[in-house]
């Protein structure tokens, strides 16, 4: 059985065990601190800090497991990606004071300190300028730092930049922008590896419904062209003879759930009846 390893909690846990409960790999817990639990078929949940998530796929605890970019490339292991999971979407910036003065990472001078959760990308980062800092590792809070006197700067993960500027800094360069990604372990054998394939077309199959509507409607035949402009679908839409329909025939598209009110009301307009609109469980390109 293979072992995947998943984020123990947080919003980035939440989020994990909606995708796989939709994916049909329900996490069946036995209690609430329980540290394993099964996903059916052939993986087993081992629950970790998302920080530790890397360090035990590379390891071979795990054979692959899912937490943010920023600390995977954090970790600085190797490992094969093999997905991007499109949630969990923050940024790792350089923030400075708004009296600073800075307003780009070129005005960062050397021998200033920059406190952060990030040592190693921290470091990295500057080092590829020529810039000559002195990281300053912290556990969280990094962006008290300036204030405190411990740093001049932060390198701290933002989603919509309001923390810093409620405590006064203002981001100056992105670092690394992150999301949750689906990694595995370079030790895995060729059987491991297929059922990994598996597991990352069905939640591949998840993330492509979401956004997405199933729209059926009854069209006039004489409207056909203009509802190919209206529906495009993934490969246009479906159209069917309806049984003793006349005029009429049935339409099926995929459609983006965004702009559903818009299309509905296109399609009224040009005489469409009988329209329904479902969600996508799974979608399967």
């Amino acid at each position: 059985m293979l072992k995947i390893a998943l984020p123990n909690k947080g919003r980035l846990s939440e989020e994990v065990r909606e995708l796989f409960n939709d994916a049909g790999l329900e996490v069946r817990i036995r209690g609430e601190r329980a540290l394993t639990a099964s996903l059916g078929g052939e993986f087993e949940a081992i629950f970790v800090r998302a920080q530790d998530i890397p360090e035990f796929v590379a390891d071979g605890a795990a054979q692959a497991g899912v937490t943010g970019w920023d600390l995977v490339n954090e970790a600085g292991r190797e490992l094969d990606l093999l997905m991007d999971l499109e949630f969990g979407k923050c940024r790792l910036v350089v923030a400075a004071r708004e009296e600073s003065g800075i307003t780009s990472a070129d005005g960062v001078k050397d021998g200033m300190r920059v406190a952060s959760c990030f040592p190693r990308l921290t470091q990295e980062f500057f080092s590829k300028r020529g810039q000559k800092v002195t990281v300053v590792p912290v556990s969280g809070a990094a962006e008290i730092a300036p204030h405190l006197g411990i740093a001049d700067i932060v390198v701290d993960l933002t989603s919509t930049g309001s923390t810093l500027k409620m405590n006064g800094l203002r981001e100056v360069a992105t670092v690394l922008e992150s999301s949750a990604r689906l990694v595995a372990s370079k030790r895995n054998d060729a059987e491991a590896a297929r059922n990994l394939e598996e597991l990352k077309q069905a939640l591949g199959s998840v993330l492509a419904a979401r956004g997405k509507r199933y729209l059926m409607t009854n069209v006039p035949r004489k409207a056909l062209p203009k509802v190919r402009d209206v529906l495009p679908g993934l490969n246009g839409p479906t159209v069917v003879d309806i049984m003793n329909g006349g005029d009429y025939v049935a339409v099926h598209a995929v459609v983006p759930a965004k702009t559903i009110y818009r299309t509905i009301n296109a399609l009224k307009a040009l005489g469409c009846e009988g329209i329904l609109v479902t969600r996508i469980e799974r979608l399967m390109p």
